[in-house]
């Protein structure tokens, strides 16, 4: 299995690149400056300018892009779209790591984490750009895409335990309660669905035991 991943230098995408050359899986960093991953296969682009012909013969393409400035939150919907646009018609899957205030906090899936009343004030335009990019995602009926939203609480430093529980469209809490899962077993919820590919043109959501 061949597997590309974007923004491969961030704190996800380098956890979800370690996670899978951890496994044997053949593994390409996307990164815009110097790779400073796990893997020595590397494509040095920005995201903006890669082309169909750079995604080609890859099994699975991981979305890990992130950025938090004002300025910047509406590429999250600019970048996941050129992706789609490379990678329309392809058999290629596209994952994507995605967000947890757009989760869905009742059955109706009319109220999202971020309509909370507890929900910080601070993270609330970049919720709001990451829940607008997924309902973009949900119109491209030409790309193999999965959105896989973290828990609620998104430990970057949090343990590696191995385990985590699998969700659906609606935040899930765990047997004590807890929204919570570190990007350690995040990456590993990532490359399990990469080889896998269980949930196409679906969002799922991971939520440690």
């Amino acid at each position: 299995m061949k597997i590309a991943v974007v923004c491969a230098n961030g704190k996800a995408g380098s956890l979800i690149v370690r996670e899978a050359v951890e496994r044997g899986l053949d593994v390409t960093a996307v990164v815009r400056s110097e790779n400073q991953s796990a893997t020595q296969q590397v494509i040095q682009k920005d995201l903006f300018h890669l082309k169909a012909s750079d995604l080609t013969g890859f099994d699975v393409v991981i979305d890990a892009f992130g950025t938090w400035t004002l300025e910047t939150l509406p590429q999250h919907s600019t970048s996941l779209n050129h992706l789609c646009n490379i990678l329309s018609g392809q058999d290629t899957r596209l994952l994507v790591v995605g967000g947890a205030g757009s989760l869905y906090v009742n059955p109706e899936h009319t109220a999202q984490v971020m309509d909370g009343v507890d929900f910080p004030a601070e993270f609330k335009p970049l919720a709001s750009h990451m829940g607008k990019a997924l309902e973009d995602l949900r119109t491209r009926n030409d790309v193999k895409w999965t959105y896989i939203s973290p828990a609620g609480d998104f430990q970057p430093d949090g343990a590696k335990t191995g385990k985590y529980i699998l969700g659906g469209e609606e935040l899930v809490r765990n047997a004590k309660g807890e929204s919570v899962i570190s990007y350690a077993d995040y990456a590993i919820a990532v490359v399990d669905e990469a080889v896998k590919g269980n949930h196409i043109q679906q969002r799922i959501s991971v939520v440690a035991e």
